[in-house]
């Protein structure tokens, strides 16, 4: 197959399951190319497109895409369709909110000149995280329904993902399956902790949705009767406001913030991972904490109970310091226990969670579905 995925902002978990996907895909003899945003990036972004493009033989194409719609989106829109009509295609694959609008409004052209290209849409969150209620949420979820219309199916990473869909777009009318996200064999390696490693290490963007500050104030908590170190590894909007309320905290000696930096070598950089999210799909992250070995502390949010399910491991409410705090508290004074569960959650994770598995599920649901 002659296969295009079409994605936004290069950066994080959606960006790893698009080089994941297209990289497994290839190596099975496709024809495989991403597009692109050219200007949301991180420092990662440009050695992951180098070293993915080997394998793909319909190339890689960066073009300004914005994160809010606006008039920009006619030309983005534009661009996918020129280009996609260059390719011969057989499928577009778009993924998260602008992603997928490009590539099933592409597909519509195609089809409407007489091609026979099939659109699969993976959300990835995005227009699911909007709650009914609002004029924007009515928008988006809105435009959620018309594009369907053009749609060959949709894939959700989890069951939770497709869920949401059913609540808040409407019960799917074309082809879905439930997909989850898959780890390299690499990624099952134990990680080694660094010397210089704190007691806690999150990493993500930072933004709000990532409920970051609520992780500072649990640690500023638990300084108060002993000290706890922290490594807070990623960038985005809210970075400068949460070094301001570490700083404010008097935690600049007790928190480091690196930026952006390879999941593997983060790893190294914490005894006990923390996601303290106030919501996720099915996060990358916590799949790869638990798979390098990492004492996981995360909020019972979208589909991570689907990861930890069938383990010990127990999740925390979201948007609570003070839960935080408690199971902090807990895991740095049994690190002997918090270990062995870590080992149970990292052995359930590969026996369920492979990028091979998860390309299985997506090409042949790419070739069982009529457009």
């Amino acid at each position: 197959m002659r296969i295009l995925h079409c994605l936004r902002a290069p950066v994080g978990g959606l960006f790893r399951h698009v080089l994941d996907l297209a990289a497994e895909q290839a190596r099975r003899g496709h024809d495989v190319g991403i597009l692109a945003d050219s200007n949301a990036e991180d420092r990662l972004t440009s050695p992951k497109f180098a070293a993915v493009e080997p394998l793909l033989r319909l190339g890689i194409l960066r073009t300004p895409m914005s994160r809010n719609p606006g008039l920009g989106d006619v030309q983005a829109s534009r661009t996918v369709s020129a280009h996609a009509a260059t390719l011969n295609l057989d499928v577009l694959h778009g993924h998260g909110a602008k992603g997928g609008a490009y590539a099933r409004l592409a597909a519509r052209t195609l089809n409407r000149s007489g091609s026979s290209v099939k659109a699969f849409y993976t959300p990835h969150g995005g227009t699911l995280n909007f709650k009914p209620g609002s004029l924007e949420a009515a928008l988006f979820l809105g435009l959620e329904r018309i594009l369907e219309r053009y749609s060959s199916g949709l894939i959700f990473e989890s069951a939770y993902a497709s869920r949401v869909y059913a609540d808040r777009v409407h019960k799917p009318v074309v082809p879905i399956r439930i997909i989850p996200n898959g780890l390299q064999p690499d990624d099952f390696i134990v990680a080694e902790l660094d010397p210089a490693a704190t007691d806690i290490v999150f990493i993500g963007e930072l933004r709000p949705i990532k409920g970051v500050e609520f992780l500072i104030d649990a640690i500023a908590a638990l300084n108060a009767d002993r000290r706890a170190t922290a490594t807070l590894v990623g960038s985005g909007p809210s970075t400068d406001s949460l070094k301001a309320r570490a700083h404010d905290l008097g935690l600049d000696e007790v928190i480091r913030f690196t930026g952006a930096l390879p999941a593997r070598d983060a790893f190294r950089l914490g005894r006990i991972m923390v996601v303290p999210s106030l919501a996720e799909s099915f996060p990358y992250v916590v799949l790869e904490a638990a798979a390098a070995g990492l004492p996981l502390i995360s909020t019972n949010v979208g589909g991570i109970p689907e990861i930890v399910a069938g383990t010990d491991t127990e999740l925390i409410a979201p948007g609570d310091a003070k839960a935080i705090e408690t199971a902090l508290r807990h895991t740095l004074a049994e690190p002997e226990l918090a270990a062995a569960r870590a080992a149970r959650l990292r052995a359930n994770v590969e026996q369920k969670f492979t990028v091979a598995g998860m390309s299985d599920a997506v090409l042949n649901f790419y070739a069982l579905t009529a457009r």
